[in-house]
C-alpha cells in the first residue's frame, strides 16, 4: 500500500514498483489507506506524514492497532531527526527522504520485504496461535478448547485472532467493527455481538479464559492464571 498525496509522485512511484513486478495500491489520504487496509492484506506499507485527514504517523498508529507486524515504510519530504525518532518509535522498517532515487528506493524495499518474509515464513508453516489450554488454527478455521474442537466461520477466526494475539488487553468496539465487519452500523454492532456471544461459548470447556465486555468501550479476553 502506497499513501502519497502529490499525485503526479504516487502515479511516479507506482509505475516504478509496478514495473518491478509488485502489485501497488495508491491511496491519496489517510482515511482512505486505512479503509483500505482493513479491505486488504497488504505485505508493506509506505506512508508518507504529511496526508490530508490523518497523517502518516496517525495512520501507522491505526495500521499497528491492527497488525503489528506489517513492514512500515516512511516516506517523506521531513528530514528533522525528531520526525525519523518518531517514525521509529512507531515501529517503521525505513525512512527516506525526498527527493530519492527510485532505483535506490526499490532496492530497500525489497530488502525490507526479503527481511519480512524471512520473519514471517515459519509462523506461516505453522499458524496455530496457543492460548491458556486451547488453540486456534488460522489457516484451517478450527479452534481447540482444552480437547474440544470446533470448526469456525471466517469472520469469527478472525475475530479470535484478535483475542488471542491481544490476551489481556482492551479492544475498542471500533477496532472489530473496522477491522471485521468493516462498518460502524447498528445492525453491525448487533451482528458483533451475536459473534461475541458465539465465541464465549466455543471457549466454554476452558475455564481459564473468559471474554468480558467493557461496557461502552469493548472486550478483553482475560487469561485466568
Amino acid at each position: 500500500m502506497l499513501v502519497e498525496d502529490d499525485e503526479s509522485l504516487g502515479f511516479l512511484i507506482k509505475d516504478a514498483l509496478e514495473a518491478s513486478n509488485w502489485k501497488v495500491s495508491l491511496c491519496a489520504d489517510g482515511e482512505k489507506a486505512l479503509t483500505a487496509f482493513h479491505h486488504h492484506e497488504f505485505n508493506l506499507c509506505i506512508l508518507d506524514i504529511m496526508l490530508p485527514v490523518k497523517s502518516g504517523f496517525e495512520l501507522a498508529i491505526e495500521i499497528r492497532k491492527y497488525n503489528p507486524a506489517v513492514p512500515i515504510v516512511f516516506l517523506t519530504a521531513k528530514s528533522q531527526i525528531d520526525d525519523r525518532i518518531r517514525g521509529f518509535q512507531l515501529g517503521a522498517d525505513d525512512f527516506v527522504s525526498k527527493p530519492f532515487s527510485i532505483e535506490e528506493f526499490k532496492y530497500r524495499i525489497g530488502a525490507v520485504l526479503k527481511r519480512s518474509f524471512k520473519t514471517t515464513a515459519s509462523v506461516h508453516q505453522s499458524a496455530v496461535l496457543q492460548l491458556a489450554n486451547s488453540s486456534l488454527d488460522i489457516h484451517n478455521l478450527l479452534l481447540n478448547a482444552n480437547g474440544m474442537s470446533t470448526r469456525l466461520t471466517y469472520k469469527e477466526c478472525k475475530l479470535l485472532q484478535m483475542f488471542f494475539r491481544h490476551s489481556d488487553k482492551l479492544i475498542e468496539r471500533e477496532v472489530f467493527l473496522k477491522a471485521i465487519w468493516e462498518d460502524e452500523g447498528f445492525f453491525v454492532a448487533r451482528s458483533m455481538d451475536v459473534f461475541i456471544s458465539r465465541l464465549r461459548k466455543y471457549l466454554a470447556t476452558d475455564h481459564a479464559l473468559k471474554i468480558e465486555n467493557i461496557r461502552g468501550i469493548g472486550y478483553v479476553m482475560k487469561v485466568v492464571r
